[in-house]
């Protein structure tokens, strides 16, 4: 499986896109970006791809019928409750920060992800 890459300016905008909201941390994953907010991942880039963690199928429901939304991750293995926002998200600032912030705060609701022990 080849994972893509993002262009520079895909992970600038996605590091905009996730600076409203307080707590949440940007770091690379597998070449591509992650935001984290208590070490669980709320949104992600996989190439130019921006998805959102969605908690309940209400939520996976309706962003489906976003036009251009789709799967999120490797089309062999696409991530669950995750949804792809459509591939013009850099152009929607208005559509980014409403999936986010719903993502952000679903997944600022659960407990804090507990740090696996290095092995020594």
């Amino acid at each position: 499986m080849q994972i893509p890459k993002p262009s520079e300016s895909d992970k600038q905008a996605f590091i905009e896109a996730m600076a409203p909201f307080e707590g949440a941390i940007v770091k690379p994953m597998f070449g591509n970006l992650g935001a984290f907010v208590n070490g669980n991942m709320f949104a992600g880039l996989f190439g130019s791809d921006l998805g959102v963690r969605l908690e309940e199928s209400i939520d996976l429901d309706e962003l489906a019928r976003v036009p251009g939304s789709g799967p999120y991750g490797p089309a062999e293995r696409p991530m669950s409750n995750y949804r792809s926002l459509p591939p013009d998200w850099a152009e929607q600032p208005e559509l980014v920060t409403d999936w986010v912030r719903r993502a952000f705060d679903k997944v600022s609701a659960l407990p804090p992800k507990v740090a696996k022990k290095g092995k020594n």
